[in-house]
């Protein structure tokens, strides 16, 4: 066992297994206090309930506490490894919400036989949060998940890998396309992996100016054009009628790459063909579309982004949904829609821009940080994420409509 595996057995292990624990709010160590938490003292809250549902969020949890639910068919990179085998994954999202933005998370892993049965379960759930994150569920049944669950549901619904990754994305992309001297509506994009993350970001960068005609989707069949029979409804809504019909082909002269597919497929011969002054985006993990090393040793004029901590530029969702759920469920928002979305990206593109406080270097530890071509957006321990990210959210849920 490598000494990196066994750290991380050891982590989750000791003192105790997993990562989180629920700890009581009130005081509780006398018999009056008993009876205020129990029985009789609580049938007065419930009645109060019972009278109008509104009450739950006055008194109890209800409006601090976010389900985050899976069925462990699309975990990490690890694929379908059912749900059981995914709640590691989903207790690291409860201690990301709390530490960065105090909101309680119950996780919650679902064996379901059918898509249907899986919806029913979060349904009948439904009534104990604020809002749904819903986690590592594979393309495209997430699509399909999350669309009947905001039909049925009154609170906010949030698949992460598809919208906490596109807000990452496009707030990086903004700032690299400024670095770079480019604009959005102008932008020729190249987007590898159609999943989840792939046609979420696509969607959000159609919503933020960009051109259709200018994102070329690339699934592992190639090209999504309009000639393809053999895609789902998903992807069928973003093919272009080009000529194109490989990844190859269609990085010649593209302005942007963003990978959300697998190691190593982009090779060196096609990051030569890209435009000048490129934007790559090689998000995969551990490993990337390609290496920043090799990248750079090809390409002098490039901004490049991963989604690893050990490389400039990291492209991670702990940047996006902790600060979004806070918003929305101050403002008790019932969707998370993408003028949201929208109002995160700019939130945190806007922040990479500002002067960087001493005690974030010092996390990092790093001598000084800027905005420029390794620095296009904040860090995870960033304290100003919250204040600057979640107004912005309290701003945009209050102007939907009702």
């Amino acid at each position: 066992m490598s000494d990196d595996r066994a750290k991380a057995l050891e982590y989750h292990e000791k003192p105790v297994p997993g990562k989180v624990s629920i700890q009581p709010t009130k005081p509780f160590t006398t018999s009056r206090e008993l009876s205020l938490a129990y029985t009789p003292g609580v049938a007065v809250p419930v009645e109060e309930i019972a009278r109008d549902p509104e009450n739950a969020y006055r008194y109890t949890n209800k409006g601090n506490l976010v389900a985050v639910i899976t069925d462990g068919s699309a975990v990490l990179g690890l694929g379908n490894v059912g749900a059981l085998a995914g709640k590691p994954v989903m207790e690291g999202k409860a201690v990301l919400f709390k530490r960065f933005a105090n909101i309680d998370v119950f996780d919650i892993e679902v064996t379901a036989p059918s898509t249907e049965a899986f919806i029913e379960t979060v349904v009948n759930i439904a009534p104990t949060f604020g809002g749904i994150n819903l986690e590592d569920i594979a393309a495209p049944k997430c699509f399909v998940v999350e669309d009947r669950l905001r039909e049925r549901l009154d609170i906010p619904v949030f698949h992460d890998d598809q919208h906490g990754t596109a807000v990452i994305i496009c707030a990086g992309l903004l700032n690299a396309l400024e670095i770079q001297g480019k604009r959005l509506p102008d932008a020729r994009m190249v987007i590898l992996g159609a999943g989840a993350a792939g046609i979420a970001t696509t969607r959000l960068l159609l919503a933020m100016g960009s051109k259709r005609e200018n994102i070329i989707l690339v699934d592992s069949r190639g090209v999504i054009h309009m000639g393809r029979t053999d895609v789902n409804i998903y992807k069928q809504a973003y093919a272009v009628d080009t000529p194109t019909r490989t990844l190859a082909e269609a990085m010649v002269g593209a302005d942007v790459f963003i990978g959300v597919s697998g190691p190593g497929l982009v090779q060196p011969e096609m990051l030569s063909v890209m435009a000048d002054r490129a934007i790559v985006f090689a998000l995969s993990n551990p490993v990337p579309e390609i290496m920043p090393d090799l990248a750079n040793s090809l390409r002098d004029d490039i901004i490049m982004a991963t989604g690893r901590s050990d490389f400039p530029n990291q492209v991670n969702n702990s940047l996006c949904f902790p600060f979004v759920f806070r918003g929305a469920l101050d403002a008790r928002a019932k969707r998370i829609d993408q003028g949201i979305l929208i109002a995160a990206v700019k939130a945190l593109a806007e922040l990479a821009k500002e002067p960087v406080p001493r005690d974030v270097l010092d996390a990092y530890e790093l001598p000084s940080l800027e905005f420029g071509k390794e620095y296009i957006l904040p860090k995870q321990f960033d304290p100003r994420l919250i204040e600057r990210i979640t107004p912005r959210i309290v701003e945009a849920a209050r102007e939907q409509p009702q």
